[in-house]
């Protein structure tokens, strides 16, 4: 614990632990999965101090730069990082340098004792339901990132999040208007998982988040009415770099779908990562991200403490 008996928390990443998507009780702000974690972090008579440095469409080169200095001048106890997903949307996406962000961003903290918290997610093509020439290109990356997430996590001994897949994609009463952030159901799950892991780990913690959303999930109706309002904004602020490089990507994957060597492709992805690895110092050992895991967040067997030396 830090001075004076308190337990520090500071959350990293993007907008998923910025809060989007769930909104601050008073209308003011965010809340979000890392602040409600924060409230069950201690026993009542202990003190949690929570500092969210998250920025909305961070990359892991902003976690690295930005982020990482601010938090470790907050001198945390435990630290949750949870990015990847916005270096996917870039046409500067270099699973290497990914690699060698994440790598440094978790030795930062561990060489500080801090308990790390990590998460693998669901790629955004899926989570939009974009074409399948499209979102195969986007799940192709976001596999490598959580191909990478999974290993150095294992390195760090991390409390790790798998939630890449699983039928909570598909419940609409986890997400919000816009499909790609968790809505406060979805928010409060990954804080009360990530609290039952840290109590399985032995960490003394205090009571769980409540798993209950006070607000109704977003009707099918506003969900539409963001796509064709606001929605329509965000992915041409998000992807206006990567939009010529998608297109040669999905002419790609057309032309190797009519030749039957689609294949090849994911073997491309699958080498990739393991040479982002290897050139850390990991061997993958050609392991998918997220095999022998579970079937998704909300599975019990789906969340796990990566061993050091595992």
């Amino acid at each position: 614990m830090s001075g004076g008996g308190a337990v520090r928390f500071a959350a990293l990443g993007d907008s998923l632990t910025e809060g989007v998507g769930d909104p601050a009780a008073d209308g003011e702000g965010r809340r979000g999965w890392a602040a409600l974690l924060a409230e069950g972090l201690a026993p009542p008579e202990v003190p949690v101090e929570f500092g969210n440095f998250a920025v909305s469409g961070a990359q892991t080169r902003d976690v690295w730069r930005h982020q990482t200095p601010q938090a470790l001048a907050f001198g945390p106890d435990l630290v949750s990082v949870v990015v990847g997903v916005n270096d996917t949307l870039r046409c500067t996406f270099d699973i290497h340098r990914v690699a060698a962000r994440l790598d440094r961003v978790y030795r930062a903290f561990a060489e500080r004792g801090a308990v790390l918290l990590t998460a693998c997610l669901p790629d955004p093509g899926a989570l939009l339901g974009l074409p399948g020439a499209v979102a195969r290109p986007l799940a192709r990356r976001q596999r490598a990132v959580n191909t990478v997430v999974h290993a150095l996590s294992e390195r760090y001994g991390a409390v790790h999040v798998h939630a890449a897949d699983g039928a909570w994609i598909a419940d609409r009463a986890m997400w919000s208007a816009d499909r790609l952030h968790p809505g406060e159901a979805g928010h409060r799950a990954l804080a009360v998982r990530f609290h039952a892991q840290l109590a399985l780990a032995g960490r003394e913690v205090g009571p769980a988040p409540s798993p209950e959303a006070e607000r109704p999930p977003p009707s099918r109706t506003a969900s539409l009415a963001w796509l064709a309002t606001a929605g329509t904004g965000w992915v041409l602020r998000r992807c206006t770099d990567l939009l010529p490089q998608l297109a040669a990507l999905a002419a790609d994957e057309v032309r190797h779908g009519l030749r039957g060597t689609a294949a090849r492709l994911d073997l491309r992805a699958s080498t990739a990562a393991s040479a982002a690895l290897a050139s850390v110092g990991v061997a993958s050992a050609g392991v998918e991200a997220g095999a022998g895991v579970g079937n998704g967040m909300f599975n019990s067997g789906s969340l796990h403490v990566c061993r050091k030396g595992a």
